[in-house]
């Protein structure tokens, strides 16, 4: 890749391989991993590729194919491309998984400390120029992020898109829900894994199997099987680590030791995802955004995550290399800082910070007859009431008017909603839609609330509350509750004649239309029936708050909004 006024590294080397390169830790534990450098004699920066896969399969020479579970673990890149460039790439597998020893550690502390001290390794290797950097998606950039906040003194730069941050709140508890279906699923993608329950080596046995009794009368996990096979045979296989999740069911210690402390970091740092994945990386985008110290760009891309064997950003990635590990001027930094793709248009938007400064987060009430306004509540609303249960999974949509104006959204929402149940608990499931021309419904994102974990933390925004998810308080059947439940950031460009829709359901039944969506599927459930009954009325003026960039400005029309006889399609 080149301009007139610079240019990315050249492709001129071949490659030689090194496999099942072994490196003791500090504590003799080995790593496994093969290293792929310039056939040359001379001195490169390192690359690494962290992982819990099976390294082998990282970049077969085979056709890349949309994402799929089946090769969604393909996440380190293609190594040939940057040995091929003047670098030296390491993909090596985490203690307990592949041909590495030891117990896996489900990046904690150890293991971000493993890869610290690999860091230092390769940059004192022969062959090194001393500079490291990190790629890689998923728990590659994942765990380049926890490194990068611990600051091993080699470590340059990552290029770590695609990477949650907070492990509660982003992939195994979506507010404060479990999401077993990605659990479960996620820990069949491991190579070889080898795990022992954590829980149980901090607090002993006698309690170890206390917990355990204590979550097998929890009837929400004991209806799903995978989860009560985990509890009830928690030494087979890789039951543990299900358990372990199980087992820390509120945010703690458990959880921040595995959290990427993004606060923490000074190193320069590549960052982003893509607005499909909302119910796994996405989040983790932003909230890294808000908190890294050191230099850092970010890009928000097409909603189709990436091809496995993973290519894409490798250009992007070399530039970004070329620029912290080998000091060329390519002026990757003079660029701005944010990059946002606007579905259906095509077209990216450049943003000097998140959320974007111009956004204006507009009210909008759900009012009866499904009716979604920026209008105030009048006299005389009323309420509205779905019924959940194992044999029905009711739902309230509220949509605008038709809109006469081009309408963008970029950003985070917010759903306020005033609402009692006839149970104890209640899941919430809120989903933001489009409602094209036609009539049909298009997913855009999602919000999750368990009612019983309400309570913000002091640090909330008003445009994106964060829950403390601390301890449950049960509701009281009956009574009015005030519930603020974020929902993931997205981008839209709503078309005239085109209706915004919110979505609220007790559970998650709709069947996913691709993979992505069923990231954000697969939660616990509710096992006894309960009557949901919303408020909307002027002493309990349920809305949501919506980032509009762009459009709106009078506003939607309660006439319809028809301005075909102005010779103006919809």
């Amino acid at each position: 890749m080149f301009t007139r006024t610079w240019s990315t590294s050249e492709r001129k080397y071949e490659v030689t391989v090194e496999r099942d390169v072994k490196v003791r830790m500090p504590d003799g534990t080995a790593l496994d991993g093969d290293i792929y450098r310039p056939a040359s004699s001379g001195r490169f920066p390192v690359i690494l590729g962290a992982h819990a896969y099976n390294k082998d399969l990282q970049s077969p020479p085979m056709r890349p194919v949309g994402f799929t579970p089946m090769r969604g673990y393909m996440e380190s890149g293609d190594s040939t491309f940057f040995a091929r460039r003047g670098y030296v790439h390491a993909v090596f597998n985490v203690r307990g998984t592949g041909k590495s020893e030891g117990f896996y550690q489900l990046m904690g502390p150890v293991e971000v400390q493993d890869i610290c001290d690999l860091t230092d390794w390769l940059a004192a290797q022969p062959w090194s120029t001393g500079n490291t950097g990190m790629f890689g998606v998923s728990y590659f950039a994942r765990l380049a992020k926890a490194v990068a906040a611990a600051s091993p003194k080699s470590l340059k730069a990552i290029f770590a898109p695609f990477a949650g941050t907070d492990d509660y709140r982003h992939r195994c508890y979506h507010g404060g829900i479990l999401a077993h279906g990605f659990l479960t699923h996620w820990r069949n993608s491991l190579h070889r894994p080898r795990y022992r329950s954590i829980y149980k080596e901090m607090n002993g046995e006698e309690a170890f199997r206390q917990a355990i009794d204590r979550a097998m009368r929890d009837e929400e996990i004991m209806t799903v099987p995978p989860l009560r096979e985990a509890l009830q045979n928690p030494e087979v296989g890789t039951n543990a680590l299900v358990v372990d999740v199980l087992l820390h069911p509120f945010d703690g210690p458990f959880w921040h030791a595995r959290n990427a402390h993004d606060a923490k970091a000074m190193v320069p740092a590549y960052l982003g995802a893509c607005w499909g994945n909302y119910g796994l990386h996405l989040p983790g985008a932003f909230t890294a955004w808000k908190d890294w110290k050191g230099p850092k760009k970010m890009v928000i891309g097409p909603p189709i995550y990436l091809d496995r064997p993973l290519y894409q950003y490798q250009h992007e990635s070399l530039r970004w290399f070329d620029y912290w590990l080998k000091g060329i001027n390519n002026s990757v930094m003079e660029e701005p800082p944010i990059r946002c793709f606007i579905p259906p248009t095509g077209e990216w938007k450049s943003l000097a910070d998140w959320p974007p400064p111009e956004t204006r987060w507009m009210t909008f009430y759900l009012h009866k007859d499904g009716v979604l306004s920026e209008h105030e509540l009048w006299p005389g609303e009323s309420v509205d009431s779905f019924d959940e249960s194992n044999f029905e999974h009711g739902a309230v949509t509220y949509a605008t008017p038709a809109l006469v104006e081009n309408t963008e959204i970029l950003g985070p929402s917010v759903l306020t909603l005033y609402l009692s149940t006839t149970d104890t608990e209640a899941l919430l499931f809120v989903t933001l839609l489009l409602v094209d021309r036609s009539g049909n419904e298009h997913e855009l994102t999602r919000g999750w609330l368990r009612a019983s974990q309400r309570r913000p933390r002091d640090d909330s925004e008003p445009w994106e509350p964060m829950l403390a998810h601390e301890e449950r308080e049960p509701l009281e059947p009956g009574k009015i509750y005030e519930l603020r439940i974020p929902i993931v950031p997205t981008a839209r460009l709503f078309q005239a004649g085109e209706r915004i829709a919110i979505r609220i359901k007790g559970a998650d039944d709709e069947p996913p239309l691709n993979s992505l969506q069923a990231l954000a599927r697969n939660h616990l459930r509710r096992p006894r029936p309960a009557r949901i009954t919303i408020y909307h009325d002027e002493s309990h003026p349920s809305h949501v708050d919506l980032p509009i960039t762009r459009g709106n400005l009078i506003g939607t029309f309660f006439s319809g909004g028809d301005i075909s006889s102005f010779g103006l399609s919809r």
